[in-house]
């Protein structure tokens, strides 16, 4: 079944430049979007948007550990070791189960949108194409992305659930931030 549903998604690939090319800028950017908006978000937010900036990207950063640990006692090969498929870009042969990008996506999506669901589901809908790209690429399952979905919501409501122990980390950490940055304002104000 897995593969069946593999086939009916990565065969529309081939036919279409442009979307081919759409899947794989998003398979490819997806991340630097993510990690882009955070930036934006830290740089342009108030203390609350710092905070969850910092949920979300340590959400993220756990959930992929959590990868890694699964693709230790678990290796499932990709798609295009085990079946003669054309992908649309080059990967190396490690474990396809779960995606890391699509970890990574949902992961940082669902802890924004335990904090702000207004950025939150944005970030939700590139987080379904980023799983959706890694298949029309050739590089992933339908499971995989399923599997990444269920580490990010697991990770996450673990993070949310334990947030009073994180949060003297995070406000330290936003604390020494202000601390710099406001020392740098004054000090350019009074040259």
């Amino acid at each position: 079944m897995n593969y069946e549903l593999f086939k009916s998604i990565h065969n529309l690939s081939g036919y279409n430049h442009a979307l081919d090319n759409s899947m794989v800028f998003i398979t490819n950017n997806a991340i630097y979007m993510f990690a882009l908006t955070l930036i934006i978000l830290w740089i342009f937010g108030g203390k609350a948007m710092k905070r969850a900036v910092l949920y979300a990207g340590g959400t993220g950063v756990l959930a992929l550990v959590v990868n890694v640990l699964i693709a230790h006692i678990y290796f499932e090969p990709r798609p295009f070791v085990t079946h003669h498929i054309q992908t649309l870009i080059p990967h190396a042969a490690d474990s396809s189960f779960p995606s890391d990008h699509s970890t990574g996506a949902f992961s940082i999506a669902i802890a924004m949108w335990f904090r702000y669901k207004k950025i939150g589901i944005p970030m939700f809908i590139l987080a379904l194409l980023t799983g959706f790209s890694r298949i029309w690429a050739g590089l992933h399952y339908p499971f995989d992305v399923v599997g990444s979905l269920i580490v990010a919501i697991a990770v996450a409501y673990v993070i949310v659930k334990l947030s009073r122990l994180f949060d003297p980390l995070v406000n330290w950490i936003i604390s020494i931030y202000d601390s710099i940055f406001s020392q740098r304002n004054k000090s350019n104000k009074s040259s």
